[in-house]
């Protein structure tokens, strides 16, 4: 995993300004502490400690993060000693694409496809690749809008099911 780095690294380089579709570090934040929230539905506020722990997020960050999810409909609070936060729907009603576009905005592998910012490259109208880029991108949403939370919940259900520990030294 560590040989990932210096490939992204010089991904982004050769194509800079930030055209190579990487989920930024909010967003992987923001949809592991909706996991969180999932993984616990129905049993009651969990506190912003207790996600930040389990999901290895920074707390301050994310306190930042689920205070926009709620603004955005995603989570709710409750306030109090035993308050915390909560889906605000259940997770088999909320999609991780629905995430996404909230925290990055319109998902897409290239600028103009993903955004109203066409005009700024210099091969608008007549560009070979648009249509490869368009398909990167239907390819990039049909995944995002086909996993809700639930599916992740039971997909890591199933990993925990499967786990065989190895003993040997």
């Amino acid at each position: 995993m560590t040989r990932v780095y210096p490939i992204i690294t010089m991904l982004t380089d050769l194509v800079g300004n930030g055209i190579l579709m990487l989920v930024s570090k909010k967003c992987q934040y923001a949809l592991r502490a909706v996991f969180e929230l999932a993984r616990r539905y129905g049993q009651g506020p969990v506190k912003i400690a207790e996600v930040a722990r389990l999901q290895a997020i920074p707390p301050r960050f994310l306190e930042v993060i689920l205070s926009q999810l709620k603004q955005g409909g995603f989570v709710a609070s409750q306030r109090g000693n035993e308050g915390g936060y909560v889906m605000a729907r259940p997770p088999g009603h909320l999609k991780v694409g629905e995430v996404v576009r909230f925290i990055e905005g319109p998902i897409g592998p290239v600028r103009c496809v993903s955004d109203d910012s066409t005009q700024d490259c210099p091969l608008y109208g007549d560009c070979v690749f648009l249509p490869m880029w368009e398909k990167v991108g239907k390819a990039i949403s049909d995944v995002y809008d086909t996993t809700t939370f639930q599916d992740l919940v039971e997909r890591e259900k199933r990993r925990a099911e499967d786990y065989v520990p190895s003993y040997s030294i």
